[in-house]
């Protein structure tokens, strides 16, 4: 367009090199102290008393973060104030290095790094008039803030279940009076009985992949620990055929089984899921198939919720195999049982923070791809501002 103008990066800013703070020598206090990654402690004098944007230099180099007061940008970043950039509205060019993504010229050998002639040499592409280019970061700002707030609200709900999980898995929702138990404080009228009680308790085991008999043509769902993160899981990724569940010996795990993470990296260990459909799972996950009519299987599920740092721990510090849990130890797992009422009573509170949280996620989730349809958009002149009927209110409903 012609009142766009495409320049070097060098010349419309300069980037600064940060200052050597060591956390032994931060003092606590109000002034955000800023990595490569964004905020990593306070201190209590600022190194840039005004507001400006931090871009990684090592580490998450290319990185691009904007603080609204002054700050402290270590020396693994580089820092740019309005002064440093007199043409161009500061907001703005916080998206516009988004946009362009320095993080395509750091280095891949060692610890990554951005080099500043490097960076310097990148054109960019941008309006030369200060109102467009306002006009551009407050719809992108806008937008930012309705992602901001739908994580909030995301951050707000993990809070308050888990808050409540410990709320009402020690004292219920009849406002009984308490009794000790091996798992803490429940109400006076709930059972304590072992896991095995309950259910039957195995694991599962992996067909030779090299067997395609196994694999090739299946139809019977088979998981693995992977799954697990999906709390309720309605499908499978992967299928093996009736000769492997034979010849394998294959337990068939029933629809509203508990399926429990016995090994695994990560944050794998300890989880746990329901399963919703008639599967096989391999020998990472163990299943607690309920045939008591006393247990509610979503139930068992939020209170396993409740265990995940004791279940770690004990694969981790004995108790059962390192670094796994066992289906013996699983059999004497300790849960609470209410009345089956009370049971789908709580089910019932969960399952609706955990839905209000599902709808805010897809909410985020689309106005993440907005956001990134108008950053590109709006940064290549394929969409001008004049022509954009933007709704300011836009996630905040």
């Amino acid at each position: 367009m012609s009142d766009w103008q495409t320049k070097r990066l060098g010349d419309v800013l300069r980037l600064n090199y940060g200052k050597s703070l060591s956390v032994k020598n931060r003092v606590e206090g109000p002034i955000p102290v800023y990595g490569s990654n964004g905020i990593v402690g306070t201190h209590n004098e600022a190194i840039v008393y005004t507001p400006g944007l931090i871009v990684g230099r090592k580490g998450s180099a290319g990185q691009v973060h904007r603080s609204l007061v002054p700050f402290c940008p270590i020396d693994t970043t580089f820092y740019v104030t309005a002064e440093d950039a007199p043409d161009t509205d500061l907001e703005f060019l916080f998206y516009l290095l988004r946009h362009i993504d320095l993080t395509r010229i750091t280095g891949d050998v060692g610890v990554p790094g951005l080099n500043r002639e490097m960076a310097y040499m990148e054109p960019v592409y941008f309006p030369g008039a200060l109102p467009e280019q306002k006009k551009i970061a407050h719809i992108l700002s806008t937008v930012q803030r309705a992602i901001e707030a739908q994580e909030r609200i995301i951050q707000t709900t993990t809070e308050l279940k888990k808050a409540l999980m410990h709320k009402l898995f020690t004292e219920g929702l009849r406002d009984e009076a308490q009794k000790q138990t091996e798992i803490g404080p429940v109400p006076e009228s709930w059972e304590v009985v072992e896991l095995g009680s309950l259910a039957k308790v195995g694991n599962g085991s992996t067909p030779k992949r090299a067997n395609d008999t196994y694999w090739e043509g299946g139809t019977i769902p088979w998981l693995n620990s992977t799954k697990i993160h999906d709390r309720f899981i309605t499908e499978a990724d992967q299928f093996v055929t009736l000769q492997a569940v034979k010849e394998c010996h294959l337990p068939k795990v029933a629809p509203n089984s508990l399926l429990i993470a016995i090994t695994g990296q990560g944050k794998t260990l300890g989880n746990s899921a329901i399963t919703r459909i008639e599967t096989c799972i391999n020998q990472h996950l163990a299943y607690a198939q309920f045939h008591s009519a006393k247990i509610v299987p979503d139930f068992v599920l939020w209170f396993m919720r409740t265990r995940y740092d004791y279940l770690r721990s004990i694969a981790h510090g004995g108790g059962s195999t390192k670094g796994a849990l066992t289906c013996g130890f699983l059999k004497t797992l300790p849960i609470p049982v209410p009345s089956t009422d009370e049971q789908k009573e709580i089910v019932t509170v969960f399952q609706t923070l955990e839905d209000k949280q599902g709808s805010v996620a897809s909410k985020q989730s689309a106005l993440q791809d907005l956001f990134r349809t108008l950053l590109h958009e709006l940064m290549t002149a394929q969409t001008r501002v004049h022509a954009l009927t933007f709704l300011a209110e836009a996630g905040n409903s």
